[in-house]
């Protein structure tokens, strides 16, 4: 998230980037938080998920207060849309939890999970 913030907050000469599109970039980075914070928290998937938007909010917002960066509906779109392709990525390859496991009946018991 670190390297985000400094991404994102920096001045735009010193931003880091890879030669690729920027969207594919903003998608990418938040992809890898949202799917690294779903994974380390997997049942805390909704709140893992609504502060990364909030940081993405957050941190788009913070950059009205540079004068060479701009803070813009669609880079928030972009960046919200990693996020969640990151927590369903991790959902979804969860061993348990997931989808993998969702109708199964615990052994030890008469109640689904």
């Amino acid at each position: 998230m670190a390297l985000i913030a400094y991404s994102t907050l920096s001045p735009i000469g010193m931003r880091p980037h890879i030669g690729t599109w920027v969207h594919v970039e903003r998608f990418g980075a938040y992809a890898l938080l949202g799917f690294l914070f779903a994974t380390a928290f997997p049942r805390r998937i909704p709140l893992i998920l609504a502060m990364v938007f909030g940081v993405a909010a957050a941190f788009e917002l913070l950059q009205m207060l540079s004068a060479d960066r701009h803070a813009r509906v669609e880079d928030l779109a972009v960046k919200m849309a990693g996020a969640a392709g990151g927590g369903g990525a991790s959902w979804f390859a969860a061993p348990t939890g997931g989808v993998c496991e969702a109708g199964k009946v615990n052994q030890n018991s008469n109640h689904r999970r």
